[in-house]
């Protein structure tokens, strides 16, 4: 029988949810979390706070507050967080696979269809379609990360440091492929230092190195999902050669237009890898950090808001993931190959830097125009 939920008194929380609604609910925005970050935070503080009330807008706006100082990514560690608040250790693993499952599953049937053997020439034209529209969309996600960072701070001096570490981050996509983790954690040392002043088969080695792909990506998304991608396609691309610029292109559009968190992003580099063994390990591996720190430290959450070592960690890191996020345009850009793309990345750009358009009605569109193209005869790359 269905709990029947009772209005609570005004300026109190309605009673907790069971685990079956946890499941429902959480799996419901799972399903429907078109958009990335911004939507599911709008969805949880909706069904959270406006609509059955288990917390008040303050504990949701801490939590949302929190989870920004986290690495990894941030709405998913909310939902999980979200869970645990409201029925523990249960309701955290409970409410974190039902947010996770349903866009993984989208994302690993997908990745099957783009990156068989030979796909559907219209189902190419698609992927590439998408795919050169993938450039703006980084400098867009880059954006709303830095411009907030760059408008908060306090002094001349701060700005400097920010615009420094941002560039650092910019030019170490372009330059440095793989030791971007290094600079983006020598970003946040070196703020915190100055605080503290003031394929199917594959060998082992390869499956290990998928292994610490999904976790570089779980654990060090500073500033947003769309950082992983410089660090993914570096390891994707250029240093196990799993994917080809196109594939990888073909993979982070996935990631847009399906429900769900971009770092699942990481089950489509796992696919190509290994199958699907692969997009599993890696979809496990990835998200696992987002659990462990919730499950681990959930009892101490919010004392980061109030850690001046986390905070100043982060300020020097995220201003790093900022840079490396619309750097990432670059090699992005260099990996299209035909020239009908650059004119759909020319539309694209101005529907969003521009025009403000919607990032996944715009990758949609970008993809019926790579269909049709496809249709009509231009060239696809194999």
């Amino acid at each position: 029988m269905a709990t029947q939920l009772t209005a609570p008194v005004p300026g109190e929380l309605a009673p907790a949810p069971t685990l079956a609604q946890i499941a429902r609910q959480w799996g419901r925005i799972g399903c429907v979390g078109f958009g990335g970050p911004p939507v599911h935070v709008a969805l949880l503080r909706e069904l959270c706070v406006e609509q059955r009330q288990w917390l008040t807008s303050e504990q949701f706006e801490r939590a949302v507050a929190a989870t920004n100082i986290l690495p990894g990514p941030a709405s998913t560690q909310l939902a999980i967080y979200c869970a645990w608040r409201l029925r523990g250790v249960r309701g955290a693993l409970l409410g974190g696979v039902c947010f996770i499952v349903p866009g993984l599953a989208a994302i690993i049937a997908l990745a099957a269809l783009f990156l068989s053997a030979s796909p559907p020439v219209w189902v190419r034209g698609a992927g590439m379609g998408a795919g050169a529209a993938v450039a703006p969309v980084a400098v867009r996600a880059g954006l709303s990360v830095a411009l907030p960072i760059w408008h908060s701070a306090d002094s001349g001096d701060r700005r400097r440091r920010v615009l420094a570490y941002g560039l650092a981050g910019a030019l170490s996509v372009a330059l440095l492929g793989p030791w971007l983790v290094l600079v983006l954690l020598a970003c946040g040392l070196c703020e915190l230092a100055g605080a503290v002043r003031a394929r199917t088969h594959i060998g082992n080695h390869a499956w290990l190195a998928l292994a610490w792909t999904a976790l570089k990506i779980g654990a060090l998304a500073f500033g947003g999902g769309f950082v992983i991608v410089p660090l993914l396609q570096s390891d994707a691309v250029s240093t196990y050669h799993w994917m080809t610029h196109g594939q990888f292109l073909d993979a982070v559009a996935l990631g847009q237009i399906t429900p769900g968190p971009l770092v699942q992003t990481v089950a489509v580099v796992g696919y190509a890898a290994a199958g699907l063994p692969g997009a599993l390990l890696a979809g496990l591996v990835a998200f696992s950090p987002s659990f462990s720190f919730i499950l681990i430290g959930g009892s101490r959450f919010e004392r980061l808001l109030t850690d001046a070592r986390a905070r100043a960690f982060l300020a020097g890191a995220a201003p790093c993931a900022a840079g490396a996020i619309i750097g990432a345009a670059i090699p992005l850009t260099g990996a299209l190959t035909e020239s009908w793309q650059y004119a759909v990345l020319g539309a694209a750009a101005l529907a969003l830097l521009v025009a403000r358009r919607a990032i996944v009605p715009t990758l949609l569109a970008a993809g019926c125009v790579g269909t049709i193209a496809a249709l009509l005869g231009a060239p696809i790359t194999p």
